[in-house]
């Protein structure tokens, strides 16, 4: 009986696919997706301004430069906690099928600014005190810091804004004769007052008891815990497992990476980003450019190691065929004519390699970089980078990454051989059988 087909088999599929589809986390992933390509900007912006233009320019010509990347870091990731409540609000909206998700993004984004604290604490250019400062917004809030609490109220106002919406008793409606825009604005109108007015009585109470705001409490007692056990190097390496072994029944593992894991690795790198930026210490060492670095070697699984220890011991000339076409693909991490063709899927002769060889990359990188041995993952490149490339580009230009890669590369290699040998094996004795 095929594994897929047994009682456990079903049991997780369904899980998956259940998982996979819950809408919240599949607003999660529209959301930071969609901000992607901001984070990589900063990440090239940050690399040429810790880099390339320091080899360049010296002195105040450098300052000078260095102001076109302090402006895109300002653009990207100092506003990080709006941007991705802003998206969250839309993409959960529009998942729900709500017929005003523009007006969800703007209450989301709202509720946020509501959140925050009305004073700060900043010391100013030249002093040795800080000074209270009212009526400012704080990058420290608006960006990496506050990326979980843009979440949370992100999921919530949208929620709350929603459930009002639908109540027709809320609705205020001034008919045909008015523009379309008019008329939803005023159709949301005291759904929109009810959920900011919430949210502000939440806020003052905190602040009035308290004297804090609920991006710190987020910060403190959500986001450090939660990134500090789903990041670490044993809760990554059981999330990441389990996501590549839904490969084996058909399923893109991105239903579980890309909902569970993938958001706190993103805010790892994009923290590291704004430290590395900043000349500060480098507080993450497992995020988002390390795993795809050390794990996607040529894909989900390595697959670009499948493709050379076919060609150095596979016998099977259709799994030959398969390699050469997904050779120039797999360079640049696209695995799926590996993943179907070789194929990966439903093959449990391949799935011990598979599901191996991402964990022991992302644990010989962690361990590397714990021990000194290569620089921490600071910049975000994108994840069709070649190998080499990427790890090189990551870590601000240091050269040892790629020497860890290949060394990685060349153990997926070895692992991979032997049990290309057996899907040969199985192959000839599956064709055999048909034959007879």
């Amino acid at each position: 009986m095929a594994l897929e087909d047994t009682k456990f088999g079903q049991g997780f599929i369904k899980v998956a696919v259940k998982l996979g589809n819950q809408i919240h986390l599949r607003s999660l992933r529209d959301a930071f997706a969609t901000i992607m390509p901001l984070y990589i900007l900063a990440g090239l912006s940050t690399l040429l301004n810790n880099t390339v233009f320091t080899w360049i320019f010296k002195g105040d010509a450098l300052v000078n430069v260095q102001y076109w990347g302090n402006m895109l870091g300002n653009a990207t990731l100092n506003i990080s906690s709006i941007l991705i409540a802003t998206m969250i609000g839309y993409f959960l909206a529009k998942n729900r099928g709500f017929d005003n998700p523009l007006a969800a993004a703007m209450v989301s984004l709202a509720t946020l600014v509501a959140m925050m604290p009305n004073s700060v604490s900043l010391i100013p250019t030249g002093a040795t005190k800080a000074v209270d400062i009212a009526g400012v917004l704080t990058y420290s809030n608006m960006g990496t810091g506050g990326m979980f609490a843009g979440v949370i109220m992100g999921l919530l106002a949208t929620e709350l804004f929603i459930r009002l919406s639908n109540v027709k008793a809320l609705k205020v409606n001034l008919g045909d004769q008015v523009p379309p825009a008019v008329g939803d604005s005023f159709n949301v109108l005291i759904p929109v007052i009810l959920v900011l007015s919430f949210f502000a009585i939440i806020s003052t109470v905190l602040f009035d008891t308290t004297g804090m705001n609920v991006i710190s409490l987020i910060t403190t007692f959500i986001q450090e815990p939660l990134r500090g056990i789903g990041t670490g190097i044993v809760g990554t390496l059981i999330i990441y497992t389990l996501a590549n072994l839904l490969w084996l029944f058909g399923i893109h593992f991105s239903v579980i990476y890309s909902t569970i894991l993938e958001p706190l690795l993103i805010i790892n790198i994009v923290q590291n980003t704004a430290a590395y930026n900043a000349g500060h210490a480098i507080p993450n060492i497992i995020n988002l450019s390390l795993v795809q670095s050390f794990a996607l070697l040529g894909g989900s699984g390595g697959t670009l190691c499948l493709l050379v220890a076919t060609f150095l011991v596979s016998r099977n000339a259709a799994s030959r065929n398969v390699a050469k076409l997904a050779l120039l693909p797999g360079v640049f991490n696209i695995n799926e004519p590996v993943i179907f063709g070789y194929p990966i899927v439903y093959n449990v002769s391949l799935i011990i390699p598979f599901i191996a060889l991402p964990s022991i990359g992302i644990f010989v990188a962690w361990l590397t970089t714990t021990l000194g041995w290569m620089n921490p993952m600071v910049i975000q490149v994108p994840w069709t980078t070649p190998m080499f490339l990427n790890s090189f580009l990551a870590t601000g230009g240091d050269w040892r990454a790629p020497v860890i890669q290949i060394i990685v590369f060349i153990a997926g290699v070895l692992l991979y051989m032997p049990f290309v040998k057996i899907n040969d094996g199985v192959v000839a004795k599956q064709l055999a059988e048909a034959n007879d």
